[in-house]
């Protein structure tokens, strides 16, 4: 499931990236070009980038599935949308860009998966689809919050797909994904 892991030197170079576009992009409304060398980044994978303002979330949006785009450029892509694009708050003001830390998760492929149980908590970001409603829940979300697998399951169903929240225990119209990711910050750089 999980594809070749970024070096700290890689990792570094998408943390720049993304603070350096939301800081063009707020300050400007520009979108910056980067030359990026490393082949690493320029492979197809999904990534989300989440911001935080000391310990408050203040935008996370990703892209799961990969896209003809780089690595790289989906990182840029999805810095300016979790900073003015997340629904759940309003855009980045110039006054939040020395206030805010980077966080990055780049993402396995998503895989189905027949059982619930079998999901690996806190290893394993799920994906729940049923119709055109669906939720996603990256794996750090279970560290972060203490739920155990059932509370995690009951409100990435509820919470973010706005479906019932035992929806994930029906077999049939209801589909289950997990995917991995290798999660860093500007805080948790290794």
């Amino acid at each position: 499931m999980s594809s070749e892991l970024l070096n700290k030197n890689q990792k570094k170079e998408l943390l720049k990236i993304a603070r350096q576009t939301v800081e063009d992009y707020v300050r400007g409304g520009r979108v910056p070009e980067f030359n990026i060398k490393d082949e690493r980044l320029k492979k197809q994978e999904g990534a989300f980038v989440t911001l935080h303002k000391g310990r408050q979330l203040r935008g996370c949006i990703g892209q799961i599935i990969p896209s003809d785009k780089p690595l790289w450029e989906v990182v840029r892509d999805m810095a300016i949308a979790a900073a003015s694009e997340d629904y759940r708050f309003n855009p980045v003001a110039e006054n939040e860009l020395d206030k805010l830390d980077y966080e990055i998760s780049v993402l396995s492929v998503p895989e189905e998966i027949d059982n619930w149980q079998n999901i690996k908590l806190g290893e394993e970001g799920v994906i729940v689809e049923k119709g055109r409603q669906g939720g996603v829940f990256l794996p750090q979300v279970a560290r972060e919050t203490g739920w155990d697998l059932e509370e995690f399951l009951s409100q990435l169903c509820s919470q973010k797909a706005g479906l019932d929240p035992d929806c994930y225990k029906k077999t049939g119209d209801v589909k289950l994904k997990v995917f991995t990711a290798q999660v860093f910050s500007e805080k948790n750089i290794e």
